[in-house]
């Protein structure tokens, strides 16, 4: 005989006797889960953090107990909770893991600050022993622009050398790409010089003992003033150890502490403090080879210049003119290779001149600045 519950639900004797069978089942599972509760200890069973993660849903079936699946869903969710709080916290320690430092060389963010080497030198290493000792106290880099570099092995000091080798390029190109600030860092001073340079009357320690003495960070030393001379600032005096000024011809100094008659010295023989090189470096063009002009722009890396730059006379060289770079170039109507490369030194200068003006306008005008 059928019966009607509140629900309307029509239920037949054997479905009832179902139900009951499932009610009595969950009650004994029920209590065997809560005997063995003891031996788990409370203290590990976190119950606010499973219920702030866990949804248990409410509805009434009826082919299964209510009782007995709820209780079963809560049980695998708490399981299936501590696995994943487990992967959370596993993933937060691997976050805080990664390494990000914002203040490191660009490209190397991702490295530990300790193993991260920013500079490098020029230093020859041999392959054997521990590699923490230099044999000597200079570096001597050859730059090839002849593309002739296993002759120069006739001098011992030679096969000490660092031979870069590129047919027809300059100093100053070779000086832009090879003598970056961040490679020449280990240095206290920096000689780029020409090769037809003779040295009789020069010893480099003595040389450096009187840039010292005299707060010198760009320097020459003074030549011989019977060879190959240009300007009056370079030429050696022979009643001095240091000489920072000069007299010109009328008209060629508009100020006595600026070039040519002070703050200057030729880009023949310069000698650059490490400090002084990071900002010559920068104003070098990669364009530019020849670096005329760079002569009368070297004030504007030191301050006060026409103190800071200088010319040693009791340190002297010899130029012996050799036009061994000019004979580079090639023959263009009519003209010989030489004076392609003396109308190209010419215009750049002229070149580099243009662009240091515009650069300084441009940046006074951004600052409001008027001259």
């Amino acid at each position: 005989m059928a019966s009607i519950n509140r629900s309307g639900v029509v239920m037949k004797p054997n479905e009832t006797l179902r139900l009951i069978l499932t009610a009595v089942f969950g009650i004994v599972f029920g209590f065997l889960i809560g005997a063995s509760l003891p031996s788990i200890g409370l203290s590990k069973i976190n119950i606010p953090s499973l219920l702030s993660t866990i949804e248990l849903p409410f509805h009434e079936d009826r082919n299964s107990g209510l009782a007995t699946q709820v209780m079963l869903n809560y049980a695998w969710a708490s399981k299936s909770g501590a696995k994943v709080n487990g992967s959370t916290s596993d993933s937060r320690t691997k976050n805080r893991s990664k390494i990000y430092v914002p203040t490191n060389p660009r490209g190397a963010e991702t490295l530990p600050p300790g193993i991260v080497v920013s500079e490098t030198d020029l230093y020859l290493r041999r392959l054997w022993g521990k590699p923490s000792e230099f044999s000597e106290n200079f570096t001597i880099l050859l730059f090839h622009y002849d593309g002739r570099t296993s002759e120069w092995d006739q001098y011992e000091w030679s096969k000490r050398a660092i031979h870069v080798s590129a047919r027809k390029q300059t100093k100053w190109w070779f000086a832009k790409r090879f003598l970056h600030p961040d490679v020449v860092a280990p240095f206290d001073y920096i000689f780029i010089w020409d090769e037809d340079l003779g040295v009789e009357h020069f010893n480099a320690e003595q040389y450096l003992a009187l840039v010292r003495k005299h707060g010198l960070e760009i320097s020459q030393p003074g030549l011989e003033p019977n060879r190959g001379l240009t300007w009056q600032m370079t030429k050696r005096r022979g009643d001095s150890e240091v000489h920072k000024e000069t007299q010109e011809r009328p008209g060629w100094c508009s100020d006595p502490h600026l070039p040519p008659c002070a703050a200057f010295v030729e880009i023949m023989a310069p000698v650059f403090s490490r400090k002084a090189w990071q900002c010559v470096w920068h104003m070098i063009q990669n364009d530019l080879v020849h670096g005329w002009g760079l002569d009368f722009a070297l004030r504007k890396c030191v301050e006060p210049a026409h103190e800071k730059i200088g010319v040693v006379d009791s340190q002297w060289i010899v130029h012996n003119v050799v036009p061994s770079l000019g004979n580079q170039g090639e023959s263009n109507n009519g003209k010989a290779p030489w004076e392609g490369v003396r109308e190209r030194c010419r215009y750049e200068w002229g070149l580099f001149q243009g662009r240091m003006n515009k650069a300084e306008k441009e940046y006074l005008a951004k600052q409001s600045i008027v001259v």
